[in-house]
């Protein structure tokens, strides 16, 4: 089955904005990441199928938004200058940028794969069998993959105290 682009754009384009706006919070690069994800539609689309597209969207898109968070990580603040701002501050905004420096840090040597699970249950609130869904998985397969992940954080976590 072939893929109509523009009918997938119209009918797929505002879950993708929800999703890239909540991870990017940031209207501009929202936008710029969705166009992303339909580029790399067009790009592939002799490869793909119809067939769960909104699942295979979603994963694109989280990809391209965890991709943007890297390379504005790498081309925007210097980790110890921005915690020096946060020693003391009671800023909300303040406490989002140490919480989402910490959860790079956490998140940093995981795969794509695991990165957008943890994205989609710990900050979307997704339950194991909308991801399992989304991702191909089983429910088990992303029960594991989140088991795995707390064993390796809590490793880490200990063997940095």
């Amino acid at each position: 089955m072939k893929i109509d682009i523009e009918d997938c754009y119209k009918k797929y384009a505002p879950m993708i904005y929800r999703r890239c706006s909540g991870l990017l919070k940031n209207e501009e690069e929202a936008l710029d990441a969705v166009q992303d994800v339909f580029v790399n539609l067009l790009r592939n689309k002799s490869r793909l199928h119809g067939q769960f597209l909104s699942s295979l969207l979603y994963t694109i898109a989280t990809n391209i938004c965890l991709n943007k968070l890297k390379r504005r990580k790498l081309q925007g603040y210097n980790c110890e200058d921005t915690q020096e701002l946060l020693i003391g501050s009671n800023d909300p905004q303040l406490e989002k940028v140490e919480a989402d420096m910490i959860m790079e840090e956490i998140l940093q040597n995981e795969s794509e794969s695991t990165r957008a699970i943890c994205f989609m249950y710990y900050g979307d609130g997704l339950t194991l069998q909308e991801i399992g869904e989304i991702t191909g998985l089983s429910v088990s397969g992303v029960r594991k993959r989140l088991i795995a992940f707390k064993t390796r954080v809590k490793l880490k976590w200990e063997g940095e105290l």
